[in-house]
């Protein structure tokens, strides 16, 4: 029996062909039976042009029913997808071109020309174009193509798609996600988060992410549901189309927005049933206020690149804020010191996860791949965690952004909370910085509430000298209008730490 993803989906929202998959605000409405087609023309168009069963397939196009009906259409014909990120560059395509070698690269109509020279020095013979309309001549060369393939049988551990780690630390490294992966998370989720017939996705994530084409594009279609297809998050956007909804899924910076809107109340969200949020952490003054206005308790849940979700706060039963919940179903979690011992309960350590969820492993770098797993196969996820008597996980940091000061440990994520707990401070993000009496030292990094005063440095470390020991305090405080994150809403703490290092003179 085949296990290509795309054929699972295919059993799912067969008997459903009628049923209205995407629905955009310029009118466009797709059934699951169009849906079927249009991905059938893809897969014969890559199959025309010459690719093969395990070719890369690289996409590199703003989000449009086309972009989705091409990613599905390569999964059919047992292509490699590589989503990649709108708003790379020519240094960092070249990099992608040279690393994963794709047999064709779609991109953005005014891209063509810059692509097509960075594509013929690294011998990518085939780059064609799709705009933001889902226009260009990869549509128009679909277009012309029969409406009927035989979906490629394939192995579950067939690799699927090759998603790029943010590359941090380090050139980004392309994670080897196979079908087995996107089968075992995307039914884990189905199940944890209740789908039922009659709901509906109001879609405003990007789809290059796992966030916007794993958990949110997947799900849905695992569900034969109708998503309302928005080309970007917008406020109002978002608000006018809740009433047709039922699930919404955002990052913080999502949350934030709405709330920053006069007509977010529970008549607009009488018909939802489920928010989620992820990607980065989520404020617990944010999930209050939420609930407050709307009446529904944010569901949190926590995932990476290499292995998708790994825990959700449960539909049925408490919701904590500042945890992402119990492991999801299939997925085994530990919570180890630096010698893979595990810690006592409630205790921090490195977070470790195995599953079918988990992916294959680094494209063509095998030592990191060795690296990162454990002898019985766990994946260390360099995630700083603690785990309740309840089994939910609080995340508390990344293992590279701990500090050690004077010997001593200190989690970000601590610090963090109780100075978003302060007068006038909206959000704040907490780094160490190089010293060279104390190794590093605690510099936090402010953003203050609009229409409240200003938070000053004295004042915010004389409060927290009565709160929390002295080793924590931070040793400087700066206020910015804003702090810096990547396109998924999550802090670039690697360029706060740049930055400071380099304006600090203790």
């Amino acid at each position: 029996m085949t296990e290509n993803f795309y054929a699972l989906l295919a059993a799912r929202f067969g008997p459903l062909g009628d049923t209205i998959a995407l629905e955009t605000p310029a009118g466009e409405r797709y059934s699951y039976a169009e849906l079927d087609r249009e991905t059938a023309r893809y897969a014969q168009l890559f199959a025309a042009l010459g690719l093969k069963r395990g070719d890369r397939l690289a996409l590199q196009v703003e989000k449009s029913p086309q972009a989705l009906f091409a990613y599905l259409g390569g999964l059919r014909a047992g292509l490699v997808c590589l989503p990649l990120n709108t708003g790379y560059r020519d240094l960092e395509i070249d990099y992608f071109l040279d690393n994963a070698e794709p047999g064709l690269l779609v991109c953005a109509p005014e891209r063509l020309e810059a692509a097509t020279r960075l594509a013929a020095a690294r011998g990518v013979g085939q780059v064609l174009a799709l705009d933001a309309h889902g226009r260009g001549s990869l549509y128009e060369q679909a277009r012309s193509q029969p409406a009927e393939f035989p979906t490629l049988e394939m192995r579950g551990d067939e690799v699927a798609v090759i998603l790029y780690t943010s590359g941090t630390t380090g050139r980004p490294k392309g994670a080897m996600i196979t079908h087995r992966n996107l089968a075992a998370n995307g039914l884990a989720l189905h199940q944890a988060w209740g789908w039922r017939p009659g709901d509906v996705l109001l879609h405003a994530l990007p789809i290059f992410h796992i966030h916007g084409l794993f958990v949110a594009c997947h799900t849905a279609l695992l569900n034969a549901s109708k998503m309302l297809f928005l080309p970007k998050f917008e406020a109002g956007a978002v608000l006018r189309a809740l009433p047709q909804a039922t699930v919404f899924m955002g990052v913080p910076t999502y949350y934030t927005r709405l709330l920053a809107e006069a007509g977010l109340d529970r008549e607009t969200c009488r018909n939802m049933r489920l928010f989620t949020c992820g990607s980065a952490p989520l404020l617990p003054q944010t999930f209050h206020e939420f609930e407050q206005r709307t009446g529904h308790a944010i569901l949190e849940r926590y995932g990476m690149t290499e292995t998708g979700m790994n825990t959700s706060n449960p539909l049925a039963g408490p919701r904590r804020p500042g945890t992402v919940g119990p492991a999801l179903p299939g997925v085994a979690l530990r919570i180890v010191d630096d010698k893979d011992r595990d810690v006592a309960g409630g205790e921090v350590g490195q977070l470790l996860v195995k599953g079918d969820n988990v992916f294959k492993g680094y494209w063509r770098v095998p030592e990191k791949t060795a690296e990162e797993f454990t002898h019985d196969g766990y994946f260390r996820t360099g995630d700083l965690a603690r785990m309740d008597a309840d089994g939910y996980v609080s995340i508390v940091g990344r293992a590279k952004d701990l500090i050690i000061s004077g010997g001593l440990n200190i989690y970000p994520k601590e610090i963090e909370t109780w100075l978003d707990k302060l007068d006038g401070v909206l959000e704040s993000a907490v780094i160490g910085v190089p010293h060279a009496d104390f190794g590093e030292a605690v510099v936090a990094v402010l953003v203050a509430r609009p229409g409240e005063p200003a938070p000053t440095e004295a004042g915010v470390i004389a409060t927290l000298k009565t709160q929390i020991a002295g080793f924590k305090i931070p040793k400087r405080v700066f206020v910015v209008a804003e702090l810096p994150r990547n396109t998924m809403g999550k802090v670039q703490k690697n360029l706060l730490r740049d930055r400071y290092a380099a304006e600090i003179r203790w």
